[in-house]
């Protein structure tokens, strides 16, 4: 399969979901997220990952998603609705001018309420659902990452006939080896329908890892249409973008074509009103 048909197909999924989600909740159509090659050189419709945000999601899940668009915002990406219901988030992203085209799950959502998130990804208007980490109990050997692929593919299989993408996010634990002269990330790349699952690439983490983000981007072609994008600090921390060593213009170009969204994460940021604001900037100066 050529990238083109990948992301043509995607296009459609698109269209379906939101238009579903909007015909659903009687709101106007929801628009379609921007490809990079569509941004006229630039990164027009940065996205943010509202882990960042979750204390002041606690406190006021509308006032923070005004804010962060009122800061320039385009897209965000869920990691948890607060206590609110698909509708009431669906309704807040289209009064502010967001979409949201991907959610954070854990991996005990892919089980048996794999269909009840499935709904709340429609209602909402969802093109992707990430299984956003693993704990230390559910990661292990060669075995394990196999394991894990079958079911992501599962998943994955599942999601698609509902007109929804699933991906996988990854940490640093991914890149450490494992049996057979190999590591987790690799294993879930190569056992992983390509047709089927997605990955999200954390340019920290991968970064932290000792690996090489532009480097996947050129071997896995296609694989990585969402990427996370937060700076690696002198001391080995997160920093704002722009902040720490990170080439992020070489792996855009070597992702050049297939990157679809980018969002700004800053996991413990200070003030992270401030920290999101910094980010945006230097996204900014980013050519897609």
């Amino acid at each position: 399969m050529t990238d083109r048909t990948r992301v043509t197909r995607r296009e459609a999924l698109s269209t379906m979901t939101m238009g579903a989600a909007a015909a659903a909740l009687g709101l106007p159509a929801l628009a379609a997220c921007a490809k990079p090659s569509e941004t006229g050189g630039t990164l027009a419709r940065p996205g943010l990952q509202l882990y960042t945000m979750r204390a002041d999601m606690e406190r006021n899940v509308e006032e923070t998603l005004a804010r962060v668009a009122q800061i320039g915002y385009k897209e965000v990406e869920f990691a948890g609705y607060f206590g609110r219901t698909p509708a009431q988030v669906a309704a807040n992203l289209q009064l502010n001018g967001l979409v949201a085209p991907s959610a954070h799950v854990g991996l005990d959502s892919i089980g048996e309420g794999w269909d009840k998130k499935l709904d709340e990804a429609a209602a909402v208007g969802h093109q992707w659902l990430i299984v956003a980490y693993l704990t230390e109990a559910q990661r292990g050997g060669a075995d394990v990452y196999k394991r894990l692929a079958a079911d992501f593919n599962k998943a994955a299989a599942a999601s698609r006939a509902r007109g929804i993408s699933f991906g996988y996010h990854n940490h640093d634990f991914e890149f450490l080896p494992v049996e057979g002269g190999t590591d987790g990330q690799t294993i879930l790349l190569s056992e992983c329908d390509p047709t089927l699952v997605d990955f999200e690439l954390d340019l920290y983490w991968i970064t932290k890892a000792g690996k090489d983000a532009a480097e996947y981007m050129t071997r896995y072609p296609g694989r990585f249409p969402l990427v996370h994008v937060k700076d690696l600090a002198a001391d080995g921390q997160m920093t704002e973008v722009g902040a720490g060593s990170i080439d992020f213009q070489k792996i855009i170009d070597a992702g050049k074509g297939t990157i679809e969204h980018f969002y700004v994460e800053q996991d413990n940021a200070k003030v992270p009103f401030e920290s999101i604001t910094t980010s945006l900037e230097a996204v900014k100066r980013l050519r897609a």
